[in-house]
């Protein structure tokens, strides 16, 4: 058993996508809370025990972004402790520590910079959409496959040699359209196609400017969810291709959360399990392995456009499913109730309104 225990530790030790090992150290989430009109971001313990991290730790951090930027630095081990005394003692007896059924869980980040989303980013997926009037492909391209005469974007994204993918292609989602786990998502006046896309989402750990694949790792923070909400309705007519910000950004179209899992506790994003449910029907089902360009190459193509800060956001993209894809489709209705799981990392439930 001791040896199987060391082994564990080593392992966990050794592997690129955790810097505190596994057998030491008590699994915590993050996320930012609200209790008798105060906002303070926590410790989340077993999904159940929330710890008021300023309340613990002298007032700081003051939000989720200061806790990200200081979180190597200072505020790693404090955490971890923190964590593990919950851990043990369980319940909310202990000072500054609640039931998560006592506290309003907010967006656990409530204003990122930057927000930035990926289009068609598995092969299935974009097969689905080949047909939607409003998304559509390049003609007669398989998706996932460089429509002929595709090229290096100098400086942005070079091209390897026989590389079977087209490029990445990336869009920004207005942070304004941030919603919480178990806030309604409003069906806009007038709109009636409006479409789930279930999302990993990477949240950035500091300053990271041409990065490369190989060390985008260490850039991450953590892991969230994001409900990538659409209106597949178009703008009444093709000026200039898609309009992202009607497909993409009408509010309540960014559900995110409900919390941060921190990398450390995230084996490896290239292989975690999806699944998101409409009225209890599984409609999306998939794997993080098929995602045509990984979450390290997508925080490598982002870093070489502008510079990714603490707290900033991307969502790496959905896996087949989306209502538009459906023969008939599917689109969100008054009443509908939707989950979104990514395997490790939790699951966002939102309602559907008018």
């Amino acid at each position: 058993m001791r040896r199987l225990v060391a082994i564990a530790m080593l392992a966990a030790a050794c592997s690129p996508f955790s810097t505190v090992a596994a057998a030491e150290a008590t699994p915590f989430k993050l996320g930012t809370f609200e209790k008798d009109g105060r906002r303070f971001v926590g410790i989340v313990v077993r999904d159940a025990v929330v710890v008021d991290l300023p309340a613990a730790n002298g007032g700081r951090p003051s939000d989720m972004k200061e806790l990200i930027a200081q979180y190597d630095q200072r505020l790693r081990q404090r955490i971890a402790e923190l964590a593990a005394s919950a851990a043990a003692e369980g319940g909310s007896s202990r000072a500054h520590t609640f039931t998560l059924q006592e506290l309003k869980v907010l967006p656990p980040i409530m204003y990122p910079m930057t927000m930035l989303n990926v289009a068609v980013n598995y092969v299935e997926h974009g097969r689905e959409m080949a047909s939607v009037p409003s998304v559509g492909g390049p003609a007669g391209n398989e998706p996932g496959r460089p429509p002929p005469g595709t090229q290096s974007a100098p400086g942005i994204w070079e091209r390897r040699e026989n590389d079977p993918r087209w490029n990445p292609y990336m869009f920004l989602k207005s942070p304004s359209a941030i919603v919480a786990d178990g806030e309604s998502v409003r069906l806009p006046v007038g709109r009636t196609q409006i479409d789930w896309e279930c999302e990993l989402a990477v949240v950035i750990g500091k300053p990271a400017s041409r990065v490369s694949s190989t060390d985008a790792a260490g850039y991450i923070f953590g892991y969230t969810i994001e409900n990538d909400v659409s209106d597949r309705g178009g703008r009444g007519d093709s000026r200039s291709g898609s309009d992202w910000l009607i497909a993409k950004s009408h509010d309540t179209f960014a559900p995110l959360g409900p919390f941060i899992v921190p990398k450390e506790f995230v084996a490896d994003p290239r292989n975690i399990a999806i699944r998101f449910t409409l009225n209890d029907r599984v409609m999306q089902e998939g794997s993080t392995a098929a995602m045509i360009h990984d979450v390290f190459e997508q925080v490598q193509y982002a870093s070489n456009v502008l510079t990714l800060r603490p707290g900033d956001v991307i969502a790496t993209g959905t896996p087949p499913g989306v209502g538009s894809g459906r023969k008939p489709p599917i689109f969100l209705q008054d009443g509908d109730k939707m989950a979104c799981t990514y395997q490790g990392v939790g699951t966002l439930r939102n309602d559907v309104s008018r």
